[in-house]
């Protein structure tokens, strides 16, 4: 049976909507606010993924508290009840955690989606408003990981915190020296952002035995990452991805 789902990943300062067939991600969204702020923009994310039948909808969420609006809309929208990532559920991967019901659903999603298309052991590194760092063992168990501040979240409280240091975008090249404090500030987040991700691979991997694989999505990966020498695979759509396959075992 073919499988179309709506996949929808909701984050602590953005939200991604789109359409899982078959395997591929499609008619993907990016919202900025969330559905409590925009929820017509929601709406219109979740029309332009489901252009014709679907088989259901999925929700990744890590703000609980709008989980509510977004099975009323999806219900109205779609004419179907919405499917909640939750440890309990079946997956690609066994939790092997002590209180399952504390992992966020962006980390089982990323880890199921990783093992189907990557393999194990796995690590799968998460760019977002906090960077997470989620292990597979080669026996496809999902087994905890780290979490550490995310770049904006470093960026943002220089400038709130400061007098004079300005709001940094995280995008463009970097310098080899900082010859303005706009440029100063940019090394400082890419380089050494490589550096937080490199010490924490080199121990997660050490503490695992082996060289997993390394995979890293969220917003912020591709800039990161780049030049770093690391050998991550860059995947964008991996949390999209991994929240249609919880769907298709489920269904």
């Amino acid at each position: 049976m073919r499988m179309r789902t709506v996949v929808i990943d909701v984050g602590n300062t953005s939200t991604g909507v789109g359409l899982y067939d078959n395997g591929k991600i499609s008619r993907v969204s990016h919202l900025k606010g969330g559905i409590a702020k925009h929820p017509e923009a929601c709406a219109e994310a979740v029309r332009k993924a489901a252009r014709g039948m679907v088989n259901g909808a999925v929700l990744g969420s890590v703000v609980p508290r709008v989980n509510a609006a977004w099975r009323r809309l999806v219900r109205r929208e779609l004419g179907c009840e919405l499917l909640v990532v939750k440890a309990g559920l079946p997956m690609e991967v066994a939790v092997d955690y002590p209180a399952p019901e504390t992992i966020g659903a962006d980390r089982l999603a990323d880890a199921c989606g990783g093992v189907r298309r990557y393999g194990a052991p796995l690590i799968v590194a998460d760019f977002g408003t906090a960077l997470t760092f989620d292990i597979v063992t080669a026996d496809r168990r999902y087994v905890g990981g780290v979490i550490t501040p995310g770049l904006p979240l470093m960026t943002d409280y220089l400038y709130e915190r400061t007098a004079l240091l300005p709001r940094v975008e995280l995008e463009g090249p970097c310098p080899k020296i900082g010859r303005s404090t706009l440029q100063a500030m940019r090394i400082g987040a890419q380089i050494g952002y490589r550096g937080i991700v490199r010490e924490i691979v080199d121990y997660l991997r050490g503490s695992m035995g082996c060289d997993s694989k390394l995979v890293a999505t969220g917003g912020y990966a591709g800039w990161a990452l780049k030049d770093s020498g690391m050998p991550f695979v860059i995947d964008p759509d991996l949390t999209l991805f991994g929240l249609g396959c919880i769907f298709e075992t489920n269904a």
